[in-house]
């Protein structure tokens, strides 16, 4: 990605923040920068990397929603206050990753709407499709994500009128575009820009993309958004067209997918490599999770009362789990984060086949396979060092849905969906929240509101 650098520059100019004291002459039309097809591939890669900071999916959308789940599942030990104050839920207006999710989730829904706006400098109708498709997986992406964590959950309200953020569909070129107040949507209108974007993202991307956004990456994310809305069919439709794609497998190993780059396992993760991580910066997740020394900070634990869910023999309790040692004995961390350079999984074939099993069996059918079937995939005497779960329950899935994507940043949002608690915080609390970040307030002169408790 170094040859796209000064490109990327430019372009995340064009995308500045609001709170930046630029006069309109300081302002960079974008539109400018892009003028051929390679400019803007090389934008949807300006993109991607945006997704892969720390900010967004090279650490906070996985970690922080973990965090925000800790009660009886993990101990947050680390000293940067953002954080502590995300685990210990007494966040301020001014929390540091509610401002970074907020400016880089923009800064890459702007970047996909400037590709979206150039789409006529490429020529090959096939490349064409395959950036458009790209654009739109990477805003509904972000905006979903961020609406998950700026407002409250969706079912909070019959309607779900409920503030979530601000959708943006148009690029922003210029200082005064940047500074154009406009208010939140509500969540209900979030949603529905997100499944458009989802939709149209799986109908324009390619089956595969080398390392990129495929139409199944889209389906994936499409699962998990109804899947929270509680729409079950949709989910379950969305998933099993993934599995049904014969593109993904169980590894057989409970490792593999964490140890190795891009195994057939994964629907979609973050690249990274020696040189471009995540984690060089007192970010990433090997930082926080890891005791390694001279890679992670130890900040992450785990708890028994978590641990003790596993049987005694599960290979993903022997192997996603290891005691620290030299300076850091007696604790637990986990080893899904452990290398710098390792990609990031950010959907794995196992959370459709534990979807796709949740959905028919809560709605009485068997749209793919029976879930007893889809819980083999996942629970088996080679994979895991378990006899299978024959007839399972709801309650089975679920348990086996909490412990096989641990600590991949989907806790918090199964909390909500499912409307449980975490510790005294209930699914629907004003304090599992993030706040809107105060300088985004006071920017739009209240136009944007802040949420309840800030």
């Amino acid at each position: 990605m170094n040859k796209y650098i000064s490109f990327l520059f430019i372009l995340l100019l064009a995308a500045c923040n609001k709170q930046l004291d630029l006069n309109p002459t300081d302002s960079l039309d974008a539109a400018d920068a892009i003028n051929n097809e390679e400019s803007v591939d090389a934008a949807i890669v300006g993109a991607y990397s945006i997704l892969a900071g720390g900010a967004l999916y090279g650490t906070n959308l996985i970690m922080i929603p973990d965090l925000q789940a800790q009660d009886d599942y993990l101990s947050w030990r680390g000293t940067f206050t953002s954080y502590t104050e995300i685990s210990d839920k007494e966040l301020t207006r001014d929390n540091a990753e509610s401002i970074r999710i907020w400016q880089m989730g923009y800064k890459a829904i702007n970047m996909a709407n400037l590709v979206l706006e150039s789409l006529s400098f490429v020529n090959d109708a096939d490349k064409r499709s395959q950036l458009e498709g790209e654009a739109y997986f990477i805003r509904g992406a972000v905006h979903f994500d961020m609406v998950r964590l700026f407002g409250l959950p969706w079912g909070v309200n019959p309607d779900n009128s409920q503030p979530g953020v601000v959708i943006k569909t148009t690029a922003t070129h210029t200082t005064q575009q940047a500074l154009e107040k406009k208010p939140r949507n509500k969540v209900s209108e979030v949603y529905t820009q997100v499944i458009d974007d989802l939709k149209k993202a799986a109908a324009l991307l390619p089956e595969e993309n080398e390392r990129r956004a495929t139409k199944y990456t889209a389906l994936a994310f499409l699962s998990r958004v109804y899947l929270q809305q509680q729409d079950f069919e949709s989910a379950r439709d969305a998933a099993n067209e993934v599995i049904e794609s014969g593109l993904y497998e169980m590894n057989a190993s409970v490792n593999a997918v964490f140890d190795n780059k891009n195994t057939k396992e994964t629907i979609f993760e973050i690249q990274q490599n020696d040189q471009n991580n995540a984690g060089t910066a007192n970010d990433g997740m090997a930082t926080f999770y890891s005791s390694m020394p001279g890679i992670g900070r130890a900040d992450v634990r785990m708890v028994s009362d978590f641990l003790d869910l596993y049987e005694a023999d599960d290979s993903r309790l022997n192997n996603w789990y290891y005691e620290g040692t030299g300076a850091r004995p007696g604790n637990i961390y986990c080893s899904k984060w452990r290398s710098f350079s390792q990609n990031l999984p950010i959907v794995r074939i196992a959370e459709m086949y534990l979807t796709r099993a949740e959905c028919n069996m809560r709605l009485g059918t068997n749209v793919g396979d029976i879930p007893e079937h889809d819980l083999e995939k996942i629970v088996n005497p080679l994979r895991v060092n378990l006899p299978s779960i024959v007839s399972p329950s709801l309650s089975d899935i679920l348990e086996q849905r909490y412990l096989e994507l641990a600590f991949e940043g989907l806790r918090i949002h199964d909390i909500k969906r499912l409307q449980l608690a975490t510790g005294d915080y209930d699914w629907d609390d004003n304090l599992l929240v993030l706040p809107i970040p105060q300088s985004e307030v006071e920017a739009s002169e209240g136009i944007i509101v802040q949420n309840s408790g800030y």
